[in-house]
């Protein structure tokens, strides 16, 4: 075994933690923006989504043409973050003639961002993160035992 595929697992999990934070962040903003009814674009506030792509499909080529081909260990680099998109559902209408932002029949556009919907996103994202960090726990113990065995025969 190469030490590139020694050290593949660490990459990858790396690759979640940074990922998975992604997440959490994104979730975060969603909801310090859940009533936000005008935004820098206009409009109320969309829900914004990470989008994730496996790094093992750009690796070989074949992650934008959607291939399938034969994967290989040496190839999976763990998950990338394409980029963060607005959830493109359609925005609820509130009845408040009141608010500043109502339009001349009293209706508010509101974001379509759903408390228990972000909760949710975080928890899992913590989860996740969770995992990849107790991974890369594993493998430091893992390999602080190998180089305690390796002084002991040595």
């Amino acid at each position: 075994m190469g030490m590139g595929n020694l050290f593949s697992a660490t990459m990858i999990s790396g690759s979640g933690l940074t990922a998975e934070r992604m997440r959490m962040e994104v979730a975060a903003n969603n909801i310090a923006n859940a009533n936000s009814t005008s935004s820098a674009t206009g409009g109320a506030y969309r829900r914004q989504q990470v989008v994730f792509a496996a790094a093992m499909e750009q690796a070989n080529g074949n992650g934008a043409a959607g291939h399938s081909a034969p994967q290989t260990v040496s190839a999976m680099n763990g998950v990338q973050v394409v980029g963060v998109e607005p959830d493109q559902s359609p925005l609820p209408r509130v009845h408040n003639p009141g608010h500043p932002d109502a339009d001349a029949d009293g209706y508010v556009e509101m974001p379509n961002v759903f408390l228990p919907n972000e909760m949710i996103d975080l928890m899992t994202a913590n989860r996740a993160y969770e995992a990849n960090l107790k991974s890369l726990q594993t493998f430091r113990q893992m390999a602080e035992q190998a180089l305690s065995l390796m002084r002991a025969s040595g």
